[in-house]
Formats: structure tokens, sequence, C-alpha cells
């Protein structure tokens, strides 16, 4: 038998073009890309106080780095008086400290915004609660002896690719005083359990209170600097930005976001919600990384029923909340709308932005009762 023959016609895939820019058509193959190889938390999981491995969301740029823990070294260096080169042990051999933080996506609700802004699809599912094992970072700073001319410091990850047409390691920066932040963790453990090659394998960093952009996975390079980072990841992309030529503002702290587990049980496709006549526990979860959270509402048709908040299983972590709905039979819209203490609450409307980010409109969450 013959071997087939390859032509340029089987090789050569059909010419596409991406939207320059936000779109109100169907999603992109490569948007489906995206949402197949990361991961979102199925919202059942907010039953659980904290998030189990494999249900914790997931966003990786580029690649899942192959990293061997016996020859991985931590440089921490730039503007400081005594660089350091760490092991793994050396790492874990420092004091440790255990903390239940919330992570979000800046992403999460991007899908529901319109016209779409093409990037990962979130719909509302960009979040985990880990239980974050790790040694503080300032300890490590102050044993490194930040120079006092020092303004930022410089997180660098080893997943290396393409953004735009530039080829770089994803990096960010927070300033001294944010790095110094006593909660600020180099994590490598997750659950109890050292961290899985897609969380950040063998260390990362975990920013509590600030979205998820900021926790730098697969961290090679500390580096205090004395100028602002002028990185792709910092410096242009999450951004706050009106249109493309808006330089816009910062993401930085999560806006507050109020969940509910889905009542019921689901339609297979539509997701759309069943729930017998009757009294009904409504439950979720709610946070922010501005303040902690200090109402929850229940909205039914546009009615607010008060929820009951338990307490955080910690300052950086989710609450729970619930509430008890008398379900009539027929259509239903349930939502629900979280405040924290410095008095913001989540919108009732999209708050669009060109990429797409911090969008935390409230849940919509269609139900029959019959």
């Amino acid at each position: 038998m013959s071997e087939a023959r390859v032509t340029d016609e089987t090789v050569k895939p059909a010419p596409k073009a991406l939207p320059r820019g936000p779109t109100e058509g169907p999603l992109t193959p490569e948007e489906l890309q995206l949402s197949a190889r990361n991961h979102s938390m199925p919202l059942e999981a907010l039953r659980y106080d904290i998030t189990p491995l494999g249900l914790h969301y997931l966003l990786i740029h580029f690649d899942i780095p192959m990293i061997e823990a016996a020859h991985w070294r931590l440089a921490i260096g730039g503007h400081v008086a005594r660089p350091l080169e760490l092991t793994l042990n050396d790492i874990r051999a420092r004091p440790s400290v255990t903390l239940p933080v919330t992570l979000e996506c800046a992403g999460n609700g991007r899908s529901r915004l319109f016209p779409r802004p093409v990037s990962q699809p979130w719909v509302t599912e960009a979040v985990g609660t880990g239980l974050w094992t790790g040694t503080p970072l300032a300890g490590l700073l102050a044993e490194a002896g930040v120079a006092e001319n020092a303004v930022e410091i410089v997180f660098t990850g080893a997943d290396h690719g393409l953004e735009k047409g530039h080829e770089l390691d994803y990096a960010r920066s927070l300033s001294v005083a944010e790095a110094e932040r006593p909660e600020i963790l180099l994590a490598y453990a997750m659950n109890g359990q050292p961290l899985l090659p897609q969380h950040g394998f063998p260390l990362r960093l975990i920013v509590p209170g600030w979205y998820g952009m900021a926790s730098v996975k697969w961290l090679t390079r500390i580096e205090a600097v004395t100028e602002p980072f002028k990185g792709y990841y910092q410096a242009s992309n999450y951004h706050y930005r009106s249109g493309p030529d808006d330089p816009g503002e910062p993401v930085r702290r999560i806006r507050p976001r109020a969940l509910m587990v889905p009542p019921g049980f689901p339609d297979f496709l539509t997701r759309k919600r069943t729930v017998a006549a009757g009294s009904c526990r409504i439950e979720g979860r709610a946070w922010s990384g501005q303040a902690p959270v200090e109402r929850v509402v229940l909205g039914i048709d546009g009615r607010w029923l008060e929820a009951v908040l338990d307490p955080a299983p910690g300052l950086f972590a989710w609450r729970r909340w619930s509430c008890v709905w008398e379900a009539e039979p027929g259509e239903h819209m349930l939502s629900c709308r979280a405040t924290d203490a410095s008095g913001q609450s989540q919108p009732l409307e999209q708050n669009w932005n060109w990429i797409g980010v911090g969008n935390n409109m409230v849940q919509a969450v269609p139900v029959t009762v019959r």
C-alpha cells in the first residue's frame, strides 16, 4: 500500500480573523479552546467552606511548566542588600502560615457583558477558596534587605509565551508596602497537600484580597526595583479601560460579589433550575477584597429578602449566606446581591469595560417551581 501523500491543502489551516475588539457574535474557536483548557468551579461547590482541590478555578495564560523540585531555585535580588537563592526545602524550613483565601479571576463575568470582550469566556464560576500554606513574604524581604529607594517588588513565573506579538514571562509587581503585608504568602501547599502542577508547583504567590492575576504561579524570581514595573500584565493588561486608546485604571482588589448554590435540579443543556413548591432554603457565598461583606439580599422577581450571614472562615475568605424562600408555582428569576463594609454593592446592570474585567453584576438564576 502506498503512503498517503500530504499536500499543502491538508496542512494549511483556513485563515481566520479574530474580532479586533468586543463582539456581538458567537464564541470564537479560540475562546472555546481557552474555555476547554481553563477550569471553572461548579456553583454547587459553593457548599464547601474550602473548595476541594479538583473544583477550584484555574486560569493558565501559557503552558503549565514542567518543574522538578530538586533543580528549582527561587532568586531574590534586584535592589537588595543580600541577594538570596533558595531551594524549596529552604523555604519550607522557614516559619509557616496557613490561611483560607478566596481567589477570583479578574475576568469572572466577562461572557455576560454585551458586546463581549474576546478572551477567556467566564460566566460567574471563576472562583474558589483554598487553604494555602506557605511562609510570609515579608520575612524573606526583610532577610534580603530591600533598599530604601525600591518602590516595587516584581514577581516572575516560569510560564512563558506570546501576548499581542510580544514574547514574555508572566510577571506582576506590588508596591513595597503592599508586598510587606503580613498575610501575603509564598505558598507551597494547598488544602494540606503540595501544590498541584496547575496551581503553581513548587511555589506561588498568594495575595489575599486581590484578583487572581496578582498571585503569580511557578515563581522563579523576586526582584526589588526602583522604577514602576512596565511589564505587559502590569502596565497594559488588567486595566479598567473604556476603549482601545484608554490606558485605564489598574485592576487590584476584588469587588463584592454573592453567588448562590443553584437550587433544585438542572436541565442538562440550559442549566435552568426546577424546584418543588413550598419552603426552599437558598444558600451561597459572598466575598469582597475591599472590605468584609456585611449584607446579602436574595432577589425573587425583583423583591429583595434579607439573608442570614454566617461567620467567615477567615478574614480573606468568603462567607456563607442563606435565606428561606416560599416558592410558589410558576416561572421565577432569582438573584443575590452583596454589600461590603465600605458601602459598595453589586451593580444590577453590567459594568462594561474594554477587556471585560471586574464585572460583578448580580447573578440571575431562572427557576421553574412546580
